[in-house]
């Protein structure tokens, strides 16, 4: 039997080529005298994480870093009296990949992706790696370092308690406690990010860090609660403890009697692309396949999980969350659920062949599938299935179930959540303790982006998955026009926090997503 499986990542094509697919709506935008009100924009300076940096598509490239929300917003303030603000750009060459060495929990350093065509005419566009690669050195790693003084010290993967660890920018650690991406632009091989941010005396400052402390751990599908062993390459949650102590001394690090600034707190992982684009009934099934199905595994896992109960103590009420009944039409994902009760024991003899389902269940509604699982659903695992010699028993997501790495369950996602809201109760006491700091809510902006989109004027964005315009092709970063939303955002904040009146952009002007053919 094959199943097939229709991707749900995939859009109607586009008439443009390595180009930003846009809509051209008429521009909107008021005209007024523009005013810096009590904020000084003479020295900005930004230090956060990948958000901060620009990156996009899953890789740092220029295009992404010029289209930074913070270098936006450095061209706004440039109306006001705002000075230089200088980025340690990758060269313009380079694709987003480069020769070095992946660390702090970076996995292997992808290429940036693109739209590219489909195999067939139900999956016309789907994202792939940009061809051809320009894999070219990151400075700090091939050659010496960029030459700052830097403003944008924003820096993929950092995580909260990064910034004030003094090996996190030497080449000699990397592989141990150093950020490549750091390294590149570091003053010194024992400099900080906020010792090099302080070093700047910013006039106005930006500080959105914490995400990646829950993110990481997202993206890795919760393996394993926080654990105060965490570390600087793990994917562990930071603990709440350790966020309180840092984050107070980061902001006083950047905070002068004299100078103001932004604080950004973090916002759902449940809110963003990657956890809310495959729906958790993504198996399509005709009524032949449906009844083969249930002949070859939905009969033997009922005797399997029956058997548990009268053997393992397996309650009823479990159980029948547990059951598989294929129909035609849209069929639940099968998953791996680590909080059930393994069942294992019970799949011998002749149900030796479901021994992988110790653990399975039909996802719900509740379950968040992870964008990366989309490219495995329906695929045979050639290792999987009994024997390990793969078959229909190995058809992941149909018959062999998703990897707790696949996945977020309910109870991942409460904890995660409950954690976020605790850094971002320090970060808004932070703000609140200071008439001079700003609280920018993320968190409220990508809820409405994920609920109902949002309007500003000459057209729209959403959290849509390549269709909405808000986010890049990782489902995590925003696009430039994305960018260009938050840092009005960020603007009208200003506005109303110290009497500015600062030109919005026109988002329309800035791209989305790119299509290469």
């Amino acid at each position: 039997m094959k199943i097939t499986f229709t991707k749900y990542l995939l859009i109607a094509a586009a008439g443009c080529a390595l180009a930003a697919c846009d809509t051209h709506i008429t521009d909107a935008v008021d005209d007024f005298e523009p005013s810096a009100g009590d904020a000084d924009f003479s020295t900005f300076v930004v230090v956060g994480d990948s958000l901060s940096a620009g990156y996009k598509d899953g890789a740092l490239y220029e295009q992404g870093q010029i289209n930074s929300y913070p270098a936006i917003l450095e061209q706004q303030f440039a109306t006001v009296g705002g000075g230089v603000f200088k980025q340690p750009l990758r060269s313009s060459v380079a694709t987003g990949s480069f020769i070095g060495i992946p660390t702090m929990g970076l996995g292997s350093v992808a290429d940036r992706l693109v739209v590219v065509a489909g195999p067939s005419a139900s999956q016309p566009l789907a994202p792939a790696t940009i061809a051809p690669t320009v894999a070219t050195p990151l400075e700090g790693l091939a050659g010496p370092a960029l030459t700052g003084p830097f403003n944008n010290f924003g820096v993929p993967a950092a995580k909260s308690f990064h910034l004030t660890l003094n090996t996190y920018g030497d080449p000699a650690q990397l592989g141990v406690s150093a950020n490549p991406f750091f390294v590149r632009f570091a003053s010194a091989a024992n400099a900080t990010m906020i010792g090099d941010a302080a070093l700047r005396v910013p006039t106005f400052f930006i500080l959105w860090i914490g995400n990646n402390d829950i993110l990481l751990n997202a993206l890795a599908g919760m393996p394993g609660a926080a654990n105060p062993t965490f570390g600087t390459g793990s994917f562990d949650v930071t603990p709440t403890a350790t966020f309180d102590a840092v984050y107070p001394g980061l902001v006083a690090a950047l905070k002068t009697p004299t100078n103001k600034g932004i604080l950004g707190n973090i916002p759902r992982v449940t809110d963003i692309p990657n956890f809310t684009t495959v729906p958790y009934n993504a198996i399509p099934l005709d009524a032949t396949d449906a009844a083969t199905l249930n002949a070859q595994l939905a009969a033997g896992y009922d005797l399997a999980l029956n058997a548990a109960i009268g053997t393992l103590g397996l309650t009823m009420e479990e159980a029948d969350r547990r059951r598989v009944s294929f129909q035609e039409g849209q069929n639940p994902i099968l998953i791996n659920d680590e909080t059930l009760l393994d069942i294992s024991p019970v799949l011998a003899g002749p149900l030796a062949p479901l021994a992988l389902l110790g653990q399975a269940r039909p996802a719900t509604q509740d379950d968040l599938i992870l964008l990366a699982a989309s490219a495995k659903l329906g695929v045979e695992d050639p290792m999987g299935g009994p024997g390990g010699t793969g078959g229909t028993l190995a058809v992941w997501g149909v018959t062999q179930p998703l990897l707790d790495s696949d996945v977020l369950i309910k109870p991942e996602v409460v904890a995660l959540d409950a954690v976020r809201a605790a850094y971002n109760a320090r970060i808004k006491a932070e703000a609140d303790a200071d008439p001079d700091i700003l609280l920018f809510d993320a968190a409220a902006l990508l809820e409405t982006l994920n609920a109902t989109g949002l309007s500003y004027g000459s057209g729209g964005i959403s959290s849509t998955f390549i269709r909405g315009g808000g986010f890049s092709l990782d489902g995590v970063h925003p696009t430039a026009r994305g960018n260009a939303v938050i840092a009005n955002q960020m603007m009208k904040l200003i506005d109303n926090g110290f009497g500015a009146n600062l030109p919005p952009v026109d988002p329309n002007k800035f791209s989305t997503i790119f299509y290469q053919q």
